[in-house]
């Protein structure tokens, strides 16, 4: 079975220019107009450069911004759940002619990131967005607080990447494009491959779901975000190490892959899992969740149909007992995901505990990951 193509359904699409086409875009580039963008839209337009964001080809029209906002769909028809905007203030965007060039900068380094045409200007209604998107107007919330905090006019237009900013060099092998995560997953001779997402250290429950997920797709790629949090979050670096040791000692080799991407939180809750799950198909991910993982062919079957022996990755050597399937139904439920077996094959909620889903990783520890008996 071949890798899952890309969000959209055709081949990934970098906007990163190379060799020769960026020398002379960035000499070109130094002759534009400047605009400073935000640490946010930073993280967007090296998305936009890796193909992260594929198929989308630069920032947002008015009428792609008012469908994502108001349901979930571009103005095309493709589904996208969160608005990727450029925005500047009116200053600035008075002194843009449309059909123009411009260039933006890194708001940290200043260097030169991405070249923009600029095809259009407008304003939003900033409270809308943040309503439909976040589901509040309470500036408290970090989402909303970057929504209003932004520019009054956004600018859309096609972009020509020149930049991967300071990830590469910062983070190493841990900062991998989809390109890269598609090479390594053919190499492993993977097709069917779930993520987990997220922004913190994994839990002893995220360890369970991923080696669960183990069991039935051929592994797992752990995508970490490497953009800014709220201050309260930990940071990329204890993170990604905690995960690498979690890794190396609690996993089969070669089971699980740990990438990150270069994405600012936005706190946009489901919204920003559904974005997520787009960008992972670039990734080659057939499913992915930041809350809990498992197969697409296990998304779409209906619950009462059990998974069986046949459909089961050759790692598992186990015969599950009932009490080493209970907590999958009910964790995935918790986070209002289906399961990926049926719920007479598991014990009633009400006899799940903590101490239970302790035990049952802990018993996957015990062999690296899997049952031997």
């Amino acid at each position: 079975m071949a890798l899952v193509n890309p969000h959209g359904g055709g081949a990934l699409r970098p906007l990163l220019l190379q060799g020769e086409a960026l020398k002379a875009e960035l000499a070109r580039a130094q002759t534009l107009p400047k605009i400073k963008v935000s640490s946010r839209e930073k993280g967007d337009i090296i998305m936009l450069g890796i193909g992260g964001f594929t198929p989308l080809d630069g920032f947002m029209t008015h009428s792609d911004w008012q469908g994502v906002c108001d349901g979930m769909k571009m103005a095309n028809g493709l589904f996208w759940p969160i608005p990727i905007t450029l925005s500047t203030d009116e200053v600035v965007a008075d002194g843009i002619k449309t059909g123009s060039d411009v260039a933006l900068l890194d708001p940290d380094s200043g260097e030169i990131l991405a070249t923009m045409k600029v095809t259009e200007k407008y304003a939003i209604d900033k409270a809308h967005e943040c309503a439909m998107v976040f589901k509040t107007t309470d500036l408290e919330h970090p989402g909303v607080k970057m929504v209003m905090e932004q520019g009054d006019i956004n600018l859309a237009g096609t972009v020509k990447v020149l930049s991967q900013a300071e990830f590469p060099s910062k983070y190493g092998e841990l900062f991998m494009t989809p390109a890269q995560t598609r090479a390594l997953f053919e190499s492993y001779g993977w097709s069917k491959v779930a993520a987990f997402q997220t922004r913190n250290p994994m839990h002893r429950s995220h360890e369970y779901l991923a080696k669960v997920a183990i069991e039935t797709c051929d592994g797992v790629l752990i995508h970490s975000l490497l953009g800014n949090l709220k201050p309260s979050d930990i940071p990329a670096d204890v993170r990604s190490n905690a995960i690498a040791t979690l890794a190396e000692q609690y996993f089969v080799k070669k089971a699980v892959v740990q990438a990150g991407y270069p994405l600012d939180m936005r706190y946009a809750g489901p919204r920003r899992r559904c974005c997520m799950r787009c960008s992972a198909r670039t990734m080659a991910v057939r499913t992915s969740s930041s809350a809990a993982i498992m197969p697409a062919s296990a998304a779409s079957t209906a619950p009462s149909t059990p998974t069986t022996s046949s459909t089961r990755s050759p790692r598992v050597l186990w015969k599950p007992a009932v009490e080493d399937r209970l907590d999958v139904l009910v964790l995935l439920r918790r986070h209002g995901l289906r399961p990926h077996l049926s719920a007479r094959r598991c014990r009633p909620l009400a006899a799940f505990g903590h101490q239970a889903a302790q035990d049952a990783v802990g018993r996957r520890r015990g062999s690296g990951g899997v049952f031997t008996a």
